[in-house]
């Protein structure tokens, strides 16, 4: 093995330059294959967590997924007549007994419940009027499953609790009516109840439609205000482990039939268009290491070309054709360990680089950073497909070159 060796490294150091210039194709190869990977794996992270983080793992809606059987038809299936244009009594929507559902979601580790009852109503102030979002929360239950928390300019949800009749309302809605902390406003709901609240928090999420419209209050104050006593109609469930959430939600729905959905049923469509952009991105960056394997080939074909007659006097010194072979597979291992381990360290660099840009995009008015993936399976995969261009592109030349007859060649040469 270290005779191979050492006419594989013979043979690099003989043709310095074409050497360097295979070895340069690996080395970029290999760190634009990090710099684009880690690039186009950040920005799925980054969209994934702003999209879980800000929306609810499971939500549980006063819905059912299948209409459920009348009793009429359950107790006689031949029997029972269905009767068209009756009147069906107005009764309150909304989850019945969600106090047991929240009961069971919080009996399981790892997982945040939190009742919401949404509605709308118009807001009115200073003769203007606009309809709006009116969601009644718990406001400790809240902040355990979302990060409003963290999008607040002035006050917080806590506030709520101190002020029974306050509102909290987004930056957007308090613009357009030129709102402040501490004003009064008319809330007027569907069922015509009228209620004067006081602003007690502003947030701003940077969702222009969500801060124009979305307000919050306390949730027994909504219910009174639509006229929906004891009743949410939706339960925001958050986890630590967010892809558990369609087991959750299956397990919510055949335990109280209501619709659970989770947060991957709900973004199948996105998460089919992350995984085909993944697959395009990685047979771009691919195809960059598959170019420089063509240089790897072309050198070591040159060599074999070159070396024909050194070949055939090994082979009349004893040298096996899988000897032969070794030697021409060690310089393309040879090229492919410092080409990946020296565009490893590039492609580092180049992340770094990236990671530390700022960018303004058109309209915006914060400075954003690309989103770097730092992962170490992305490095681990980068080396292993270099290195196995690397093989590949010498193999061809090796197998040709342990097929090499030592007598015709060295009676040609005579």
């Amino acid at each position: 093995m270290k005779i191979q060796l050492d006419v594989a490294l013979g043979h690099l150091t003989s043709r310095r330059r074409q050497t360097l210039v295979s070895l340069s194709g690996v080395v970029l190869g290999v760190a634009f294959f990090l710099a684009v990977s880690s690039l186009m794996r950040g920005s799925e992270k980054d969209f994934l967590k702003r999209m879980v983080d800000n929306s609810p793992h499971v939500t549980v809606s006063d819905e059912f997924r299948n209409p459920q059987p009348q009793p009429a038809w359950t107790a006689w299936p031949d029997g029972a007549v269905r009767t068209n244009h009756v009147k069906v009594p107005n009764e309150p929507r909304g989850i019945r007994g969600y106090r047991q559902i929240l009961e069971f979601l919080e009996a399981q580790p790892g997982v945040r419940a939190a009742p919401v009852l949404q509605g709308t109503a118009v807001l009115n102030f200073a003769g203007k009027q606009q309809g709006i979002t009116l969601s009644g929360v718990v406001p400790a239950k809240m902040r355990q499953v979302t990060t409003i928390d963290e999008k607040f300019l002035t006050g917080d949800l806590e506030a709520l609790n101190a002020t029974p009749n306050g509102i909290v309302i987004g930056k957007g809605l308090a613009d357009k009516f030129n709102l402040r902390m501490g004003n009064t406003l008319s809330i007027l709901s569907p069922s015509g109840q009228n209620r004067t609240m006081k602003i007690v928090g502003i947030f701003r999420t940077g969702i222009a439609n969500y801060d124009e419209s979305q307000t919050f209050m306390m949730l027994k104050r909504s219910q009174g205000l639509l006229d929906r006593p004891n009743r949410v109609n939706r339960i925001i469930v958050q986890m630590n482990e967010p892809y558990d959430s369609p087991a959750i939600a299956k397990e919510v729905e055949t335990k109280f039939g209501y619709k659970s959905v989770s947060w991957i049923e709900a973004s199948e469509d996105i998460l089919s268009l992350l995984l085909v952009r993944n697959l395009i991105m990685y047979s771009v960056v691919s195809a960059i290491l598959v170019v420089a394997a063509f240089g790897i080939y072309n050198t070591i074909s040159t060599i074999v070309m070159e070396k024909t007659k050194d070949i055939a006097i090994l082979k009349s010194m004893g040298f096996h054709s899988r000897d032969i072979r070794l030697i021409f597979l060690f310089e393309g291992l040879i090229v492919g360990l410092i080409g990946s381990g020296v565009g490893l360290i590039f492609g580092a660099i180049l992340m770094r680089i990236l990671g530390q840009l700022e960018i303004k995009a058109p309209g915006m008015t914060e400075l954003v950073h690309l989103p770097i993936w730092w992962g170490s399976e992305q490095f681990v995969l980068a080396a292993m497909f270099a290195m196995a261009s690397c093989v590949a592109a010498a193999y061809l030349p090796a197998r040709k070159a342990g097929r090499v007859h030592p007598v015709d060649i060295l009676r040609g040469a005579t």
